[in-house]
């Protein structure tokens, strides 16, 4: 990740409530923010049927979360509908970060006779710091912990995953800084 990124998406998931309406402590409406972007969310189940889904996560636990495509005029986040809620939001919100940061396929893989398109690992790891900020901003974090709130708390009012609400409390230190006033 370049430096000063984290301190650039942390401004951007505030800039984001901000222009959505939101105060910081609220939940991100992440259909409100695709809207926002010109990008509609869609089930996988809307395309094609669960079953196909089901075969694929037997074949390989997680291999399909959400991808993005985007076409001359629309842009279309496909999620996996087979996904518990937190991870859900925090697939959408990684492909929403792609869209905020403006990332582009740089990577064209084939196997076998599919093609895959992707962001370099870079702009990957740029997409996951961002969708973070964006479901649990730092300020939030601090309001909450300094609150009481547990990460199983953030779980359920946030509706992310609980390795999401785990990760942002240890990665930004707000438990460091909460407990210090």
């Amino acid at each position: 990740m370049r430096r000063g990124f984290k301190a650039e998406a942390e401004r951007l998931s505030e800039r984001v409530r901000r222009d959505l309406g939101l105060r910081l402590t609220e939940r991100l409406p992440l259909d409100r923010l695709a809207s926002s972007v010109n990008a509609e969310l869609r089930s996988a189940a809307d395309l094609i049927g669960v079953e196909r889904l089901e075969e694929i996560d037997t074949l390989q636990p997680g291999a399909f979360s959400a991808c993005t495509f985007e076409f001359a005029d629309r842009r279309v986040i496909v999620w996996n509908p087979l996904s518990r809620q937190g991870r859900k939001n925090s697939d959408i919100a990684h492909e929403l970060s792609h869209l905020l940061l403006q990332h582009s396929v740089k990577e064209v893989q084939t196997v076998g006779d599919l093609t895959f398109f992707g962001c370099d690992p870079d702009e990957e790891q740029e997409a996951n710091w961002l969708a973070g900020c964006l479901l649990l901003p730092r300020t939030l974090l601090i309001a909450q912990v300094r609150s009481g709130a547990s990460a199983a708390d953030l779980v359920e009012q946030y509706e992310v995953s609980s390795q999401m609400a785990n990760y942002r409390i240890r990665a930004t230190g707000v438990m460091r800084q909460a407990q210090s006033r």
